[in-house]
């Protein structure tokens, strides 16, 4: 008995997938809670994406009956949230500094003796270099002095950064090299002398006279640490990341990595103020691919106010006499500010005292002239006198803010400044209300990488170890929809990028990330140690738990 083989001819194969009326994705993701983030907080179940981008958002119903795709994923009930946003880092700097010796946490000048030498060992070189220590962890709360690192390191330079990178701790030998005697002035600096000799603190922009003396890392070393800051933000769900201050020829390395495919995280990439970047940068006006934003130029007021060089109005409440310092004269911070607005470039500020706020706050006032669309920032806005908060509303003078700075501040920050001044300090929800949003950020490798650290700092303003008890200046939290808001379509908006990403809706990036924790209703001592189970970046799994729906 003869088989009967039918033979159907492609064009009809194709028309008849045609009439299933299901369109073509590369990817489903279904069974999920999505926060889409979009303007009214919905909530979704699937996802559907298609050459990076998201296709369609819906109930699992909607996307699987009017999409197919050869790659669906269930994802068990698992949390989807737009890709998270660091809107201010250190991406570069922080991967440079993975290979140098990491003593934050550090409780004594002991401690770091002991991990210098054993850095040292491993790592044998002509220099050592590092970042993280905190004199207010200390047993004693004072600076360090260039003797013990003199003891066990006569014959190597030593150059340890504080962990906000505005004091640094140097031996005898890198001071020499920098030919630092007691006499060395600069604008914006100081060398901190004990019986009149120098004494290995320097505050500021005297960091950079040792600074100069180490030598540049290679282009290799480069790529390295710019990947391995990649991989490290992938895995906490970061998909972009604002670069607070690069040079022409690291944004350079960073647009040809993108090129090459060799680099995926999204960065918004501002510019130190050198003529290199307004010339090859500013005066040819924005950047933008799906990878790399050039918009914004880096300034920076005043220093820091764990190492005293924030600038106030009043001296600090615990040392008499000093008022910290204007790292950037303000005429030439005002320069900078204008050219950038003649080039339609958006400017961010590093402003933590009050004083610093206050002049900053008064140079953009008198720029930018009244309400506009110019989303100039001030970065860290960590101290705002009464009288100063109503700029940031009359000129949408956007503020830009770390809230795990607050929790880490919490301990010492009213020795500083006193009572009364802590009134208009890290007050974020003051902040959120001059225009109704507010980007967050870390300020990595200041702070931890994870940003849901900072997720838990806004919201409930402890530290790790659930302290105080009741919380730090509650009254200055913001709720957990808008520090989600802070740290997706808010970061984004704030670098001009909310049509591409911060939010799961059809035309934008589809970068994502999965929890298996909801982050709105989890209770409170749970959001510290919630883990990422999965981050998409156009669609693309670039960190993946293991097992991790088991």
């Amino acid at each position: 008995m003869r088989k009967t083989i039918w033979i159907i001819p492609l064009f009809l194969v194709t028309i008849i997938g045609c009439t299933t009326g299901k369109k073509q994705a590369d990817l489903i993701l279904s069974n999920g809670v999505v926060y889409t983030v979009d303007e009214t907080f919905s909530v979704a179940q699937a996802i559907a994406i298609k050459d990076h981008r998201i296709l369609a958002v819906g109930s699992d119903r909607e996307i699987t009956g009017n999409y197919q795709s050869d790659h669906q994923k269930d994802l068990k009930g698992a949390f989807v949230y737009p890709g998270w946003i660091d809107a201010h880092c250190h991406f570069f700097g922080y991967g440079m500094n993975l290979n140098a010796v990491d003593v934050a946490g550090t409780t004594s000048v002991e401690e770091i003796i002991s991990m210098l030498k054993a850095h040292h060992q491993e790592h044998p070189g002509t220099w050592i270099t590092g970042r993280g220590w905190d004199q207010n962890d200390w047993a004693v709360q004072e600076f360090p002095d260039r003797s013990m690192l003199d003891e066990h390191f006569p014959d190597i330079p030593i150059l340890l950064r504080r962990i906000d990178g505005h004091a640094a701790w140097t031996n005898t030998l890198a001071l020499d090299l920098a030919g630092i005697t007691a006499g060395t002035r600069m604008e914006g600096g100081t060398v901190m002398l004990t019986d009149g000799v120098p004494n290995g603190i320097l505050i500021d922009n005297a960091i950079g006279l040792v600074g100069s003396k180490v030598p540049a890392p290679t282009r290799d070393e480069m790529i390295q640490a710019l990947q391995q800051a990649e991989r490290n933000c992938f895995q906490v769900g970061l998909t972009s990341v604002c670069d607070a201050g690069l040079s022409r020829d690291v944004v350079l390395l960073i647009d040809s990595l993108n090129g090459a495919g060799s680099l995926q995280i999204r960065i918004n990439a501002w510019l130190t103020p050198s003529k290199e970047n307004f010339t090859h940068f500013v005066e040819q006006g924005s950047y933008r691919t799906d990878h790399l934003s050039v918009n914004t130029i880096k300034l920076f007021t005043d220093g820091a106010l764990g190492s005293r060089g924030a600038r106030m109005i009043e001296p600090y409440s615990d040392d008499p006499g000093n008022y910290g310092l204007f790292v950037t004269p303000l005429d030439l911070l005002e320069e900078y500010c204008r050219k950038a607005y003649d080039n339609n470039y958006a400017v961010a500020t590093h402003c933590i005292g009050d004083a610093a706020n206050r002049e900053t706050l008064k140079i953009y006032a008198g720029i930018l002239g009244g309400k506009n669309d110019r989303r100039w920032r001030i970065e860290h806005a960590q101290i705002i006198h009464p009288d100063d908060f109503h700029y940031f509303g009359d000129y949408n003078i956007v503020p830009s803010v770390q809230p795990t700075h607050a929790t880490s501040d919490m301990y010492w920050a009213e020795q500083r400044v006193g009572p009364a001044r802590m009134e208009g300090a890290y007050a974020y929800k003051k902040l959120l209300e001059q225009n109704g949003w507010i980007p967050n950020g870390s300020d990595f490798p200041v702070e931890q990488i994870n940003p849901l650290f900072g997720f838990y700092a806004a919201t409930v303003r402890k530290d790790q170890w659930g302290t105080p008890e009741h919380g730090f200046q509650m009254e200055n939290a913001i709720s957990r929809k808008d520090a989600l808001r802070a740290m997706t379509i808010w970061a984004a908006k704030s670098g001009f990028e909310e049509e591409m990403k911060g939010s799961i809706e059809t035309g934008k990036l589809a970068d994502l990330v999965v929890t298996g924790t909801d982050l709105m209703t989890a209770p409170e001592e749970d959001l510290f140690n919630i883990r990422v189970l999965t981050t998409y970046s156009g669609g693309e799994v670039v960190y993946e738990r293991a097992n991790p729906f088991d």
